[in-house]
């Protein structure tokens, strides 16, 4: 009896391991670093508000705060640090440097390039980044 039940189980194993699966297609591999739509200015929705207010919707509508925090170093240096370093004569400066990405000012670690945000929308953020200075 013993033998009639393994010799089942074992000829079970063995048709549905050598039938053939369909297999789900593919699913496309995503980044963590992939380039979001660009959001939106205020000049483009109803409610316009300050460079500072635009800037920081902006920051808030992109992949930033993954890596940067206001007031803590997170995987980039804080808001607070950056204000701290640079001036309003930076604007294009750092504005060129979250369109293009960069590496070695703040360690070794790149940041990543938004080569899809326009240079008026880089500046905004920058605005909001410099006016938390301490």
């Amino acid at each position: 009896m013993k033998k009639i039940v393994f010799t089942l189980a074992l000829a079970s194993l063995a048709i549905i391991s050598c039938s053939k699966k369909e297999e789900a297609p593919e699913q496309p591999k995503t980044e963590s670093n992939v380039m979001l739509e660009e959001p939106k200015t205020a000049q483009e929705s109803a409610t316009a508000g300050t460079p500072e207010e635009e800037g920081k919707k902006l920051v808030e509508g992109a992949d930033c705060l993954s890596c940067h925090k206001v007031d803590a170093k997170l995987v980039g240096p804080s808001y607070q640090d950056v204000a701290a370093k640079y001036t309003d004569a930076d604007i294009d400066h750092l504005a060129g440097k979250i369109i293009e990405g960069g590496k070695g000012v703040w360690g070794d670690i790149p940041m990543t390039p938004h080569a899809g945000l326009s240079q008026d929308n880089a500046k905004l953020m920058v605005k909001y980044i410099l006016s938390l200075k301490k």
